[in-house]
C-alpha cells in the first residue's frame, strides 16, 4: 500500500505510529515538532487523512489523533522498510549505527515490496534492526516489546541491553564508546535520588548516566 501513498503520508503516518504505539492520542503540536513543520500545516493533513476513503486516521479537534487499522498497516509497511534498510545497510555495505537512520530515511520510501523480501531473505529474516528496534513481521504485525527503560533500574539489578531509542549521532557514537549496545550485559551499582543518575557497570568499566540517556536505552531480564 504504502507504493500508493506520497513521502509526506507515509512520514505522517509513521510518526502518528511511533506518538500513538502505547494506547495515547497524538496531538497537533506532537507531530509538529516531531515531522518539524507548523501546525496549522499537520491540521490541514490530519483532516485530509482522516476524509480518504478509506481514512487512515481517526481524529476529533483539540483531542487528538490516531491511526485507523488501514492507517497503521500503512504505517508498519514503512518502519518496516527503514529498519530492514537500516540492518542491511550495516550488515551488507558497512554502515555503523549512528550513520543508517538518514540513508533508511530516503530510501524507505521508494523501494518495491519485491526488494523488501529480497533484503529480508538475504539477511535472515531478522526481528530487530543495528538499534536493536522490533522489525515488523512480513504480515505487518510488530512483535511484543517486554523491555523497559534502564532508567527504572535501581542497585544490584543487572540486565541486557535490548534496544536504543535514539537517532543522534552523536549520542550515539557516545553510547558506543560506552559500550551500551544491544546485546550487552550491564549492571546497576548506584542510584542519586537527587538528580536520578544511574552508575551502570560494562564489564569492568563504570559510568555515571543521567536520565537523558537512561530513558533511551531499553533493556531486559532484570534482576
Amino acid at each position: 500500500m504504502s507504493e500508493l501513498l506520497t513521502r509526506s503520508i507515509q512520514d505522517y503516518l509513521k510518526h502518528i505510529y511511533e506518538l500513538t504505539e502505547h494506547g495515547q492520542l497524538a496531538s497537533t503540536n506532537d507531530l509538529a515538532r516531531a515531522l518539524q513543520v507548523k501546525p496549522a500545516s499537520v491540521t490541514g493533513m490530519i483532516q485530509k487523512l482522516a476524509s480518504d476513503k478509506p481514512a487512515l486516521v481517526a481524529y476529533q479537534k483539540h483531542q487528538g489523533v490516531t491511526l485507523t487499522a488501514t492507517g497503521k498497516m500503512a504505517a508498519l509497511e514503512v518502519i518496516r522498510h527503514h529498519r530492514l534498510l537500516e540492518t542491511w545497510l550495516v550488515q551488507t555495505l558497512g554502515y555503523t549505527w549512528d550513520e543508517v537512520h538518514e540513508e533508511a530515511e530516503r530510501l524507505e520510501h521508494v523501494i518495491s515490496e519485491e526488494f523488501e523480501a529480497r533484503i529480508a531473505a538475504a539477511l535472515g529474516n531478522p526481528t530487530r534492526d543495528p538499534h536493536g528496534e522490533l522489525i515488523p513481521s512480513e504480515d505487518l504485525t510488530m512483535p511484543a516489546d517486554e523491555s523497559t527503560p534502564l532508567a527504572s533500574l535501581r542497585p544490584n539489578q543487572a540486565a541486557s541491553i535490548q534496544r536504543v531509542d535514539a537517532q543522534d549521532p552523536d549520542l550515539l557514537r557516545y553510547l558506543e564508546s560506552l559500550g551500551l549496545t544491544p546485546g550487552v550485559e550491564i549492571e546497576v551499582t548506584a542510584y542519586s535520588e537527587f538528580d536520578h543518575n544511574l552508575t551502570v557497570k560494562v564489564g569492568r568499566k563504570s559510568n555515571v548516566l543521567g536520565l537523558s540517556i537512561t530513558s533511551k536505552i531499553f533493556v531486559e531480564n532484570g534482576k
